[in-house]
């Protein structure tokens, strides 16, 4: 959105000073300087995707600017992914991931040391195709029940896929009869395949289900196996616009951005402090 220009030759004084008070009054919390020139280049893995979608209208209304966003898995090789965007050199201020991916990109000296501010809490979730018998998951020995009973398995390969890849049919001791049957999703919401009929049950964070049309959201792991991911904002040491991307963080971890953040299944970490 672009700042509105007014024609002070037309105002009067009082009106004029109104009107600029307005414009200060717009910025909000997140800083009082009054909008600037240039984009900022935002790259957003899928966990936190629907809250920030929602929410980026807001601040480029309040701040004067226009965020650009690419949208990506935390870690992988897939084209798409965020380190793959970010060794291609892609424009990039702000990123938002897995907090495990963002610190190994402050390692690879990708992401401002000391910038990172942990946004929410995740938690991974089953879906079926919309209208399907929703299985039992419910207690640990019903999800055993139900992956081994499933003819076929979606899981991302981000986050919450390496964690059933890696760890948890491990832990149900089923890992040699079920992975076999499972998918793994590259560039591509689980939800989507699942609504398309291509996958009896689909597993990803809650956040990432949601928002899928033509799915059925059928529970969260159970509490003995469910892995909470945190998801965190960094700038990218390549930032053109550092003063920007801290202010767009801010806004993003602020308590008024929380509501939101809760109806896309996540739990804002702000409301915890």
């Amino acid at each position: 959105m672009k700042p509105q220009t007014f024609s002070f030759n037309r105002l009067t004084r009082r009106a004029s000073l109104l009107a600029a008070a307005s414009v200060l009054a717009a910025c909000g919390s997140f800083g009082s300087a009054p909008p600037a020139a240039g984009d900022i280049h935002v790259m957003t893995s899928g966990g936190f995707t629907a809250a920030y979608n929602e929410l980026r209208p807001g601040f480029e209304r309040s701040s004067g600017r226009t965020v650009k966003t690419a949208y990506g898995a935390s870690m992988g090789n897939a084209e798409d992914s965020i380190p793959s965007r970010l060794s291609r050199n892609e424009p990039a201020d702000v990123v938002i991931l897995a907090r495990p991916a963002l610190d190994s990109l402050v390692a690879q000296g990708k992401v401002v040391p000391g910038s990172q501010v942990d946004l929410v809490r995740s938690s991974i979730g089953f879906a079926v195709r919309k209208g399907a018998p929703k299985p039992d998951i419910s207690t640990v020995d019903a999800l055993k029940r139900t992956l081994l009973a499933a003819p076929s398995i979606a899981y991302s390969a981000s986050a919450s896929g390496t964690y059933y890849e890696t760890e948890l049919l491990k832990k149900l001791g089923i890992e040699e009869r079920v992975l076999p049957k499972s998918k793994r999703i590259l560039s591509e919401r689980v939800g989507t395949v699942v609504a398309r009929g291509d996958a009896a049950l689909g597993l990803q964070q809650v956040s990432e289900l949601l928002p899928i049309a033509g799915i059925d959201y059928i529970g969260p792991l159970p509490a003995e196996v469910q892995q909470v991911t945190v998801f965190s904002a960094g700038i990218a040491t390549a930032s053109k616009q550092p003063d920007a991307a801290r202010q767009l963080i801010r806004y993003l971890n602020s308590p008024e951005a929380a509501p939101t953040i809760a109806k896309t299944g996540l739990e804002p970490l702000t409301a915890r402090r």
